[in-house]
């Protein structure tokens, strides 16, 4: 990788975090090839929540995902897995789901870091952040499970920004449509 070489940036594999929803035949050789920190999208440990909210979940399932990061080499203490779960109002956020996160990555024995992130909502998207009451809850519950579970802070709410949901309230145009404004734009 580019990043790693010294004649790239130089970066150290261990201030380098590959993100993923669950490719599970790629993990291990990911971790084999280059061996980088892991970060893993959960935001389920329901299937039918996670392969709502995870749709990669219906070709590789919470059982296999939680495996190949059980096999993920070099994961320790001292390099514990990230799992990202976005806290969805009345779907992913009770108290059953806080329990049954810690049963599995307890039995996985997954040495695991649990980031919390509130729901950033947009026009349409049929969801809701949690309560913070609720994330707090959920937050300490899996704390008292022996499991880091820190709550990100939101940013950039004002402009439709937070937590990697880049989204504008305006609707999107296609390349056509934008395409046939600007040809009337341009014919005015």
């Amino acid at each position: 990788m580019l990043v790693m070489d010294g004649d790239g940036l130089a970066l150290s594999k261990r201030r380098i975090t590959l993100s993923t929803s669950g490719v599970v035949p790629m993990m291990a050789r990911c971790g084999a090839e280059i061996g980088v920190n892991l970060a893993v999208s959960l935001h389920g440990v329901r299937k039918d929540v996670r392969d709502e909210l995870v749709p990669l979940n219906k070709k590789y399932g919470l059982e296999d995902l939680l495996q190949a990061c059980a096999d993920y080499p070099g994961a320790s203490n001292a390099r514990r897995i990230t799992f990202e779960y976005v806290m969805i109002k009345g779907k992913n956020d009770s108290d059953d789901d806080a329990r049954e996160l810690v049963r599995l990555l307890k039995a996985y024995n997954l040495p695991a870091k649990v980031n919390l992130i509130p729901f950033n909502p947009w026009p349409g998207s049929g969801y809701e952040c949690s309560d913070p009451d609720r994330i707090r809850r959920f937050s300490n519950i899996v704390f008292e499970g022996g499991i880091s579970a820190p709550v990100r802070t939101p940013r950039g709410r004002d402009i439709d920004a937070a937590c990697g949901q880049l989204k504008t309230a305006a609707e999107k145009k296609s390349r056509a449509q934008r395409d046939r404004e600007a040809a009337a734009a341009a014919a005015v």
